[in-house]
């Protein structure tokens, strides 16, 4: 949906008052709802489900600190900033991390707070007459997909978590953790739900909203943490099925303005600038350089540049340039300054250029978030293949994903070089089915492609212990048995006694 849908009316739903999970997850009673009398027609219904994607955005990203978990964790980011400036976030690189990290706390709390808007949904909905069928089903069905993601993002990110699935009693939401087993059956669940009730589309001023595609997706990489290889690939290959995603010719145009909401974007994340209550993309200040009215966050590795593979002729995989820049090289319509950044890189990704966010409005970016591309369902078929023994079928969507990042050379004519043709030698086919080469050749395809989209560091978790403490041996502090969860808050250990932890 339209981003000043999904939740300019946030102030409306938030009017529902219960004795609900306020406590431990620290909502304020706001006023004088309850379900029984918000829920009484379909446009209070839309109005609760637009209110559970707001948790989603980035419009305060010091708030939803899924970038710093996800990749300043990980070897592809630096906090950069000076070294005072956010020094939680640099907590978090160094894995000097206690849980009072405003980082660990921040991601915790918003999502949380996501969970409990989609409660309010689906008990609002539950047993409602009043409701038409089409609307109820879809309204639970978007909440169920958006809870699924939150727990997502969640589990991944602290392991074991106390699972809220109605509005609860401050005693009823005290409760011990459950198991990222149970979190993840949860996550199938809500997921195969969801799945049955969304449309494969939206159009007007309800695109954005989750679809079929998004539910099956998000299934797939389910499967693909819990390591259900057949039950990941045959899920991905569900999502191709639906005859209606297909990678984007140049691979940038997935990150920029003119050309969101497009055929590769399964589930994005929607802002908008200039909107009254704010909707825009926060990011775009946060990770812009400081000498253009920006606050110089987020600088990405030379690990992560020598990830990218060059041609025998000296041709970069033009994926680096899209999604990072770099001496000699422009930064959109600014002439790149090595000073900018310590590592000499800067994300180009959820940045844009002065002529469309000029600086007095750096902080109202209008980049929507891809939170689940084509792609990546692509290379969740690739890997999930590969694992569970059929290497030579894993080649196809490997390749896809390939193919599409080399022959970039064949529609952007801003390509250093270009004439029409793919250089020689870029990036070409896989042909290797050895399963332990392949399994590298994919995991270092998934890090090119998916760079610096807030989803390295749960990859190099979930790859087990040996490749963990390998890529992370620069980081002293860090221990896979320790680190490979963050902790859970200190505001949740607080307010809930029946932690067990």
């Amino acid at each position: 949906m339209k981003a000043k849908n999904i939740s300019i009316y946030l102030s409306a739903i938030l009017l529902i008052t219960t004795a609900g999970c306020k406590k431990v997850l620290n909502q304020p009673i706001e006023g004088q709802y309850s379900t029984s009398n918000f829920f009484t027609n379909d446009a209070n219904a839309i109005l609760a489900v637009n209110a559970a994607y707001t948790s989603l955005t980035f419009t305060d990203a010091s708030s939803n600190t899924i970038w710093v978990l996800g990749d300043v964790a990980s070897d592809d980011a630096i906090k950069g900033g000076s070294a005072g400036d956010q020094a939680d976030f640099q907590s978090v690189s160094d894995f000097n991390i206690n849980p009072t990290n405003s980082a660990v706390e921040g991601l915790w709390k918003r999502f949380y707070q996501g969970v409990f808007t989609c409660n309010v949904v689906t008990d609002g909905l539950a047993n409602n007459s009043a409701i038409s069928a089409t609307v109820k089903t879809q309204a639970l069905g978007q909440a169920e997909f958006l809870r699924a993601y939150y727990y997502f993002n969640l589990t991944v990110a602290y392991g074991a978590i106390p699972l809220h699935l109605k509005v609860e009693t401050p005693a009823e939401a005290q409760k011990p953790v459950s198991t990222q087993a149970q979190i993840f059956a949860q996550i199938e669940a809500d997921c195969t739900v969801a799945a049955a009730a969304l449309p494969t589309s939206w159009t007007g001023g309800d695109l954005g909203r989750v679809t079929k595609g998004a539910a099956l997706a998000l299934l797939a990489k389910t499967y693909l943490f819990e390591q259900k290889w057949a039950l990941a690939a045959s899920t991905a290959q569900a999502v191709d099925a639906l005859g209606i995603y297909s990678l984007l010719p140049v691979y940038a145009d997935n990150f920029r303005a003119a050309t969101k909401n497009n055929a590769e974007g399964i589930f994005s994340i929607q802002h908008q600038t200039g909107l009254v209550p704010f909707q825009g993309n926060n990011l775009n200040v946060w990770f812009a350089p400081r000498s253009i009215g920006g606050y110089g966050f987020f600088y990405p590795t030379q690990s992560l540049v020598n990830n990218y593979e060059v041609s025998s002729t000296g041709v970069v995989d033009p994926r680096l340039d899209y999604s990072i820049a770099r001496a000699g090289h422009p930064y959109f319509d600014s002439t790149f300054d090595p000073t900018w950044t310590t590592t000499g890189y800067l994300s180009k990704k959820d940045c844009q250029p002065l002529s469309e966010i000029p600086v007095s409005v750096k902080g109202d970016g209008n980049l929507n978030y891809q939170a689940i591309r084509f792609a990546d369902v692509l290379l969740i078929e690739a890997e999930a293949l590969n694992e569970s023994g059929n290497s030579s079928a894993a080649l196809a969507p490997l390749n896809r994903v390939r193919k599409r990042a080399r022959e970039s050379y064949l529609y952007d004519t801003t390509l250093p070089g270009y004439n029409g043709t793919v250089p020689a030698g870029l990036l070409p086919d896989i042909t290797v089915t050895d399963q332990s080469q392949l399994r590298d050749l994919i995991r270092k395809e998934r890090r090119s492609e998916l760079a610096l989209e807030f989803h390295r560091f749960f990859d190099i978790i979930r790859y087990g212990a040996t490749y963990a403490n390998g890529v992370l041996s620069y980081k002293p502090l860090f221990n896979y048995n320790a680190d490979k969860f963050f902790p859970i808050p200190e505001s949740e250990r607080q307010s809930n006694p029946n932690l067990g932890l």
